[in-house]
């Protein structure tokens, strides 16, 4: 069944790969843009990282690998899918760095100990089937003091919920949002833990382009067109971002947000 779901991820992000126009890819908006607080969150926890060793988890088309060369780190990019890994020294070649490439199992890394500086990883852990596996083996591979970075959905929302049964054509069936308490299990293996919550009334901006716009969910990526089109959406959501700030004060309400993104110490 695990290598089923696996298979399924693969053929999945394989023919995502194939219909990438790395031309069209812009860096440096995925996380610098205003909708982009998971990648600016942890850029802030990162510090310099000229010269250290990054291991970039789910790759995918290699945005976060160009981007930390763009910075001077040393990325290695892997991705279950060896399309996506393709894609991501295309992008580098394209932008002029250089990083490496190879296909990984994140819940069975072929690194040894101790190895990394920096582990990142974007939107990987929910088409995980166990996530703490990848989680101890991020650890395992990491440096003593070195981080692991990485932001993933929540499933708490049900605004977002009714968003994933509607999109089935631009995500797997078996992909699992991420449980909050997971919190809880990475402050039991690493040594420092700073975490924060994204996107509460900031949802309102998939709400518009549903009901508004009359985006088709199954036609467009909601998540990646907030990050194409962040200078239209700016106002609004920089507006309804300082309103995120003032409900994560109330319990329980962190937990209704989209995205959760966590820099834990080893």
């Amino acid at each position: 069944m695990l290598d089923e779901t696996l298979e399924k991820e693969r053929r999945f992000h394989d023919n995502w790969a194939a219909a990438i126009d790395v031309d069209g890819i812009r860096v440096a908006d995925y996380f610098e843009a205003c909708t982009a607080p998971e990648n600016r969150f942890i850029l802030r926890q990162m510090g310099d990282i000229r010269g250290k060793l990054l291991l970039d988890l789910g790759c995918g088309a290699g945005e976060n690998s160009v981007y930390f060369a763009k910075r001077g780190a040393r990325c290695v990019a892997t991705d279950y899918s060896p399309g996506m890994v393709d894609v991501a020294l295309k992008l580098a070649a394209a932008n002029e760095v250089k990083i490496e490439g190879c296909t990984a199992n994140a819940m069975a890394l072929d690194f040894p100990d101790n190895t990394f500086d920096l582990v990142y990883a974007s939107n990987l852990l929910h088409h995980i089937p166990d996530p703490k596996i990848a989680l101890k083996e991020m650890h395992r591979v990491l440096k003593p003091g070195g981080k692991a970075c990485f932001w993933d959905p929540l499933m708490h929302n049900p605004v977002i919920n009714i968003y994933r049964r509607m999109a089935t054509e631009v995500r797997t069936e078996d992909e699992m949002p991420l449980d909050i308490n997971i919190v809880n299990y990475i402050k039991s293996i690493f040594s420092e833990t700073a975490y924060d919550t994204f996107w509460i009334a900031t949802l309102w901006i998939f709400l518009r382009f549903y009901l508004i716009e009359k985006i088709d969910p199954n036609q467009e990526r909601y998540w990646k067109k907030i990050i194409i089109e962040q200078e239209r959406l700016g106002s609004t959501y920089r507006r309804l971002e300082k309103l995120d700030g003032f409900l994560k004060n109330f319990p329980l309400m962190k937990r209704l947000a989209w995205n959760i993104a966590v820099v834990a110490t080893k």
